[in-house]
C-alpha cells in the first residue's frame, strides 16, 4: 500500500513522503492515527502542488532573511551594564536585552533568535552571537558590552 505522510514517522519517513507500507499498518495503524493519507493520483497531485508552492514561499523567505542578515552585520549595539572596578559585570548580559537593543535600532529580532556565546558575557567586551534568521540562514552578530 502507498501512503503521503501527513508528519514525521520515527523508523518510516518525514512529512510529505510517499512511502510503500503494508496493507494492515496503513489502514489499521497509520491513517486511523492521522499520520498518514492514502497516495491517490490526485493525492499525488495535490501534495506536489502544495511542496511547489511551499518551496516558492520559502525561497520569498530566505530572500529576505539575507537581506536582513546583510543590514545585521553592518549593525553597531552596544549595551551598557553596570560593572565593577575590574570590569566584571554584576549579573550578565541576556539575549532578551540584545533583542530589545537591537529593536531599539529598528530590526525586529525575537529573542528565542539569538544565541549568546556558551561561557557567558560577564565582562565587558566586545562579543560575537548568532542570530537564526532562517533554516539556513545564521548571521554571527557583534556587539559590545560597555560599562555605566
Amino acid at each position: 500500500m502507498e501512503i503521503i505522510l501527513k508528519q514525521d514517522v520515527q523508523r518510516l519517513g518525514s512529512k510529505d513522503d510517499i512511502v510503500n507500507v503494508k496493507d494492515g499498518y496503513g489502514r489499521n495503524y497509520l491513517i486511523p492515527q492521522g499520520f498518514a493519507s492514502e497516495a491517490s493520483v490526485s493525492a499525488k497531485k495535490v501534495l506536489a502542488e502544495n511542496i511547489r508552492q511551499r518551496a516558492h514561499k520559502e525561497a520569498k523567505l530566505k530572500d529576505a532573511a539575507l537581506v536582513l542578515a546583510g543590514k545585521l552585520t553592518e549593525l553597531k549595539v552596544s549595551i551598557g551594564a553596570k560593572t565593577s572596578t575590574t570590569g566584571k559585570i554584576f549579573g550578565s548580559v541576556n539575549n532578551i536585552q540584545l533583542a530589545e537593543a537591537i529593536s531599539a535600532q529598528g530590526f525586529e529580532i525575537d529573542r528565542k533568535q539569538i544565541t549568546i556565546p556558551k561561557d557567558g558575557v560577564k565582562e565587558v567586551g566586545s562579543y560575537t552571537a548568532k542570530i537564526k534568521l532562517h533554516r539556513e540562514v545564521i548571521v554571527d552578530f557583534n556587539f559590545e558590552v560597555v560599562s555605566e
